[in-house]
């Protein structure tokens, strides 16, 4: 991968593989355009062939848990299934919840009128998310975040449907990222002739620790990725300028 930050190795054994994946970077080969760098190719050439558990949006960065077996894979997937796999996200919002903490448990269905895009509907399936307020700023907040049930762009879905929308998100709110000037404002300046550029300019959605079942010993393991350069920098001038 020649993308900084792409892939970082949290843990590997024998039975599985526990990643911690870049922005922009896919789970599976794309369908129409194989080519795209994804985690499944990278993966069969670190280690030979292998199995990917479960899956991230493309943007989301975080851990990611491959099998290098079929019974691994097997006892992985059934307690994704199961819902005994405990899932934490870190999630910048726009805005500050309210109450600041709570469960959002509205059903998720596709958008019939815009294909790849979810909803909340009556007519969706069963979808839960929790949330806590770590760190409130001006315009944004900082949320602990834990998803009881999969579905997909379930926490995307959920914080737009509470007036939180993500931050960063290119679907489901705005995709322009958080410069330095408009948090400093006034006593921004930037040098003759430069260009500024974003402090972030992706989904601003990390998974940071899953806790599950070792496949193999059955005792339960826990894993924490540590945030990429990019989240970093935004929270550290958000705690600086937006407090």
């Amino acid at each position: 991968m020649k993308r900084k930050d792409a892939i970082d190795i949290i843990y590997e054994d024998e039975a599985l593989l526990v990643i911690n994946k870049g922005s922009g970077l896919l789970s599976l080969p794309d369908r129409f355009k194989p080519e795209l760098p994804n985690i499944k190719d990278w993966a069969d050439r670190h280690c030979g062939r292998i199995w990917i558990v479960h899956r991230l949006d493309r943007d989301t960065s975080g851990l990611l848990i491959l099998a290098k077996s079929e019974a691994a894979h097997r006892h992985l997937s059934l307690q994704f299934e199961n819902r005994q796999v405990k899932k934490y996200y870190l999630a910048l919002v726009k805005g500050r919840p309210a109450p600041s903490s709570g469960t959002v448990d509205r059903p998720i269905a596709a958008n019939p009128h815009r294909p790849g895009r979810m909803i909340v509907s009556k007519s969706g399936k069963e979808a839960l998310t929790s949330y806590e307020v770590l760190e409130s700023f001006r315009a944004y907040s900082l949320l602990h975040v834990s998803i009881h049930t999969g579905r997909t762009h379930q926490i995307r879905v959920h914080m737009k449907a509470i007036g939180c929308p993500l931050a960063i998100d290119p679907i489901y709110a705005d995709d322009k990222g958080i410069f330095l000037s408009q948090l400093k404002g006034k006593s921004y300046q930037i040098g003759k002739n430069k260009e500024e550029r974003a402090l972030i300019q992706r989904l601003s959605l990390h998974a940071k620790q899953l806790s599950f079942l070792h496949p193999v010993s059955n005792k339960e393991i826990s894993f924490e990725a540590p945030l990429h350069k990019d989240y970093r920098a935004v929270l550290k001038q958000l705690r600086k300028w937006s407090t």
